[in-house]
């Protein structure tokens, strides 16, 4: 059966029947539009592909225990071909099968790259969406991770590496349908004179620049781990001195 892609307005999750996690708008909605109302795509984000991550999702929060385990090793053997909101929910999946440590990496990987989707993306109110995606799955992972704090930056720089070595097999554009040039581009459709049409060209910044937006997104990924680790660190209590040997 088909999945039609919506976008619920104010919903950080915009995929279709699989939406997963609320989130404030940052900027006014238009006039006409309702935060929760659900709008079909229009233009150039009509042709935006999300029906793999759509079916994905269906499966990793409502399918049976042999149809995740399924999704899992789908996105094990070709974790480049899936676009970020999958590695969310897969990590969700792996936490409750109390797999923790490869739950919190693909909740980061998820994360490191749903964030460059939104660095290489020109409408800068698509950060939403990662917002939303951290609420919904991040919460029990965090408490995990940050148990250790050696192992947590550990992890987070194997995901760096991992991430910079990975492809992106897939299309960027997911994460337009969640910003408000979404929402504009509907209202458009229905008064032609109130928005200029955009193209999938327009919705990223150049492709020669994206290897460059990609180091750097890792970058301020990777130290903004080391500064939130070392700022915990400092606050930890001294250990007490060793007793001595009687």
């Amino acid at each position: 059966m088909a999945v039609t892609t919506t976008i619920r307005v104010g919903v950080g999750l915009l995929l279709g029947a699989a939406v997963l996690a609320q989130a404030h708008t940052l900027e006014p909605l238009p006039a006409g539009v309702s935060a929760g109302q659900v709008l079909v795509p229009q233009g150039v984000y009509a042709h935006i592909d999300t029906r793999q991550t759509q079916e994905m999702l269906q499966t990793l929060t409502q399918g049976s225990a042999e149809q995740q385990q399924a999704a899992l090793e789908r996105v094990r053997a070709a974790p480049e071909r899936f676009q970020p909101p999958v590695l969310y929910a897969m990590s969700q999946v792996l936490f409750k099968a109390k797999l923790y440590h490869e739950a919190a990496f693909w909740f980061y990987a998820g994360q490191l790259r749903a964030r460059f989707d939104v660095n290489r993306s020109t409408d800068p109110t698509t950060r939403q969406a990662v917002d939303a995606l951290n609420q919904t799955y991040g919460a029990p992972i965090n408490r995990y991770l940050f148990q250790d704090l050696d192992r947590a930056l550990d992890l987070i720089a194997n995901v760096v590496a991992w991430d910079r070595k990975t492809p992106y097999d897939y299309d960027p554009h997911w994460i337009n349908l969640h910003g408000m040039q979404a929402v504009q581009a509907v209202q458009a459709a229905r008064d032609p004179q109130s928005a200029g049409a955009r193209t999938a060209a327009s919705l990223s910044q150049p492709p020669s620049e994206w290897a460059a937006i990609a180091e750097r997104t890792r970058a301020k990924y990777f130290k903004s781990f080391q500064d939130a680790i070392t700022g915990m660190q400092d606050k930890l209590p001294l250990s007490p001195p060793a007793q001595p040997s009687r």
